[in-house]
């Protein structure tokens, strides 16, 4: 590692040297702390960190010692922990309900750098760490793995703008206390376990019968608060009969029980700020107006402060294809919904935000360009479309192992791609492969199949795909990253930001 030599004596006089051309250098990470400066490299794919110069940073962080003062710097999980400590800007937080927000979650953590360049200039915030559970499971990653990779790119592009880490639709206790434990910044509470959509289909009478058996003072609350009353929302009339009062009392209540819990036991509990998201969106119930207002005024009620709140909204919005339903109809409810999170002091959260590009200008009509957004696939779907481009005999093993797999992904994902549509590979010349990431069904077979396709192993252990996939996208570090900036930037454009 002599040849690093020269670069980290430049270092020492305050300067950056970029001469040698087979070692990558990051100059926006130049950065200095009292007597220890410190550059991002990448040498042959690997990245870290040249340190040199004398004092509490240099001795903290672990690395290789080129010679007295001087050393290479891994990016590890201890190591970002040091920078944390250092550097606040590479740190998570929260931004509160008058900020506008976005959630790019980052499938392989690669993406920051890219995701950067999109919101540079931006009347917008990235949570740049966001993975659900269900994401980490299928990929291998854990919380400290999308934290880590966050850091660093912050640190990498010396971005000092903030960013938020979204412990992204978590059900489960330990993982709020774990997620808040390790300094996510944001909390997003999936409530789809406790929201009782049966409700939907009962009878009028089963829906009595069953809401008879509530507390009694619980019941005179809904009296007293609902039934035969109604709201005015800004011009807006929210009324509330006592059919409506008792299904939203069944449909929301345990989970409304849920929600206060957390707050009470997690959130409040927390002696920093927390962006804090409530989702009732993961049900094929759609969340009405009435609904919605429902179990706003309840959480207020019981005195929980949210960020954000997610409904369920009409229409489909799946993964990583526009908006499928009524515009008009979605106009009319997002209207409201939108009144009605005003009312009560909080951004609406849109999820499954990717490509949405038809209902982006409604979104940010009726919000007043305030609101919580969040995307993820689109960001790997970018990187298929590198691979197409710049590797397409990988693609072509990629794309015809998602169709064999398809099926497999179906638990986990709500999608309805009419896979006979997509053109055969075989009648695709090479050039024309980036197409594929342009029509719908192509773009949701491999928006689901992306844990199979960068965990599956052949029978020697050996990955099929991951170690030729990560290696391209390495290579084309920068094609990704203007990819990136752009279909990010589409979004943004189209909402206004």
């Amino acid at each position: 590692m002599e040849y690093l030599l020269p670069i980290l004596d430049s270092l020492a006089n305050g300067q950056v040297n970029t001469e040698n051309q087979h070692i990558k250098v990051y100059e926006k990470s130049f950065t200095q702390h009292e007597n220890v400066y410190l550059l991002m490299i990448n040498d042959n794919g690997q990245k870290g960190i040249l340190v040199t110069g004398t004092g509490k940073l240099y001795d903290e962080l672990d690395g290789t010692e080129l010679r007295h003062a001087k050393k290479l710097s891994p990016l590890t999980h201890k190591n970002r922990l040091v920078l944390n400590k250092y550097f606040d800007y590479t740190v998570p937080q929260a931004f509160g309900t008058r900020q506008a927000t976005i959630g790019l979650g980052d499938r392989l953590g690669l993406a920051t750098p890219g995701h950067i360049d999109a919101i540079t200039g931006r009347k917008v915030k990235p949570i740049f760490a966001q993975q659900s559970i269900r994401e980490l499971d299928l990929t291998g990653r854990s919380m400290h793995d999308i934290l880590d990779a966050a850091s660093f790119a912050v640190f990498q592009e010396g971005y000092k703008g903030g960013f938020g880490a979204d412990g992204d639709h978590l059900k489960k206790e330990e993982d709020i206390r774990y997620a808040l434990s390790i300094g996510m910044s944001m909390l997003t509470l999936d409530c789809s376990d406790h929201i009782q959509n049966h409700i939907e289909q009962a009878s009028s009478e089963e829906i009595e019968r069953e809401y008879e058996q509530l507390p009694p003072a619980l019941k005179d609350h809904y009296t007293e608060t609902y039934i035969g009353k109604s709201f005015d929302i800004k011009g807006t009339t929210i009324a509330f009969d006592k059919e409506t009062v008792m299904k939203n009392a069944l449909v929301y209540g345990k989970a409304l029980d849920y929600m206060v819990h957390v707050y009470e036991t997690y959130i409040r509990a927390e002696t920093r700020e927390i962006d804090f998201e409530i989702s009732i969106d993961e049900t094929e119930t759609i969340t009405s107006p009435a609904e919605h207002f429902f179990v706003a005024n309840e959480l207020t009620h019981h005195g929980v402060e949210v960020t954000s709140l997610a409904p369920r909204f009409c229409g489909e919005f799946q993964k990583g294809i526009d908006y499928i339903g009524d515009t008009a109809q979605f106009e009319i409810e997002l209207r409201e919904h939108a009144l009605i999170a005003d009312h009560f002091a909080y951004k609406l959260s849109i999820h499954s935000g990717s490509d949405k590009f038809t209902v982006f200008p409604i979104i940010t009509k009726y919000t007043d360009g305030i609101f919580h957004i969040k995307t993820a696939g689109t960001n790997w779907l970018e990187a298929i479309r590198v691979i197409a481009e710049t590797n397409p005999s990988l693609y072509r093993k990629m794309h015809v192992f998602a169709l064999e797999h398809f099926e497999e992904t179906l638990k986990y994902y709500h999608v309805t791609p009419d896979l006979a549509s997509i053109k055969p590979l075989d009648q695709v010349a090479d050039k024309d492969l980036p197409e594929y990431m342009a029509d719908d069904a192509a773009r949701q077979l491999f928006h689901v199949t992306y844990g199979l396709l960068l965990t599956d192993k052949q029978d020697n252990g050996q990955y099929t795909f991951r170690n030729s996939f990560f290696q391209t996208l390495t290579d084309q570090e920068e094609v990704y990253r203007q990819a990136l900036a752009a279909h990010i930037g589409k979004h943004l454009d189209l909402l206004n930001l």
